[in-house]
């Protein structure tokens, strides 16, 4: 797309808050990294499945970094190599988080349904909302300026649900590593720290997402009318 200073002034808010949230994230993981835990984090999620009844919930080891992920599917919690096997605060909280989601799937959440239902849409808006919207340009159709924005809105709609689904599957990590004595209260406050900061993550996400469709409205959606 032809360079546009304006589009940096929208999404400058959200890029600086995301490079905040990150440099936080990675401070409060690598300080969390060096407190050990009684349980590995792999070990620490299959304690809090079983204790919901979830022992058809399995778990399993997954190359790279930060690649934790519940899948609802397959209905597997998927670690990433710094977590399933690691024996300290920052794996058992992600670990944790993980497994939050696995309970909100089993309770039918209904934010978590939703999010599921639509990652589609929000794949799509991701990949072709700009294409179409640049398509809508070049040809000088406004239903195609309009459809790309429709598109993008997907993913606005997705980072929207996104939020509470995180900061709920982060209350549940908390509340039960204390509830079913994984990690002692007093010790909290690093797991605090990696789950706070990795919320903030996704607000930047969030907040990016929505600069740029309003973006896309202020700066096409009156090109689609002259």
């Amino acid at each position: 797309m032809i360079f546009d200073a304006y589009y940096f002034l929208f999404i400058a808010p959200a890029f600086l808050l995301a490079l905040w949230a990150q440099a936080r994230t990675k401070s409060a993981y690598a300080a969390a990294s060096q407190e050990p835990a009684n349980l590995t984090g792999a070990a620490a999620a299959r304690h809090l499945l079983d204790s919901a009844g979830l022992q058809n919930v399995t778990i399993e080891p997954i190359a790279g970094q930060l690649t934790d992920h519940y899948d609802p599917t397959a209905r597997v919690l998927r670690l990433s190599e710094g977590v399933y096997g690691a024996r300290n605060l920052a794996a058992v909280g992600i670990a944790a988080h993980e497994a939050g989601h696995a309970l909100q799937h089993a309770k039918g959440y209904a934010p978590l349904a939703i999010r599921n239902a639509a990652v589609p849409a929000a794949n799509f808006g991701s990949g072709l909302g700009g294409l179409i919207i640049l398509g809508g340009l070049l040809f000088q159709s406004s239903p195609l300026l309009w459809a790309g924005i429709a598109a993008f809105s997907a993913v606005v709609f997705f980072q929207l649900v996104n939020l509470p689904v995180e900061f709920d599957a982060s209350n549940r990590a908390k509340a039960q590593l204390v509830s079913y004595g994984i990690v002692p209260e007093q010790e909290m406050t690093h797991v605090n720290r990696v789950l706070n900061a990795a919320a903030w993550t996704y607000v930047a996400a969030t907040l990016q997402s929505i600069m740029v469709l309003l973006y896309y409205v202020w700066r096409f959606a009156g090109s689609s009318n002259r």
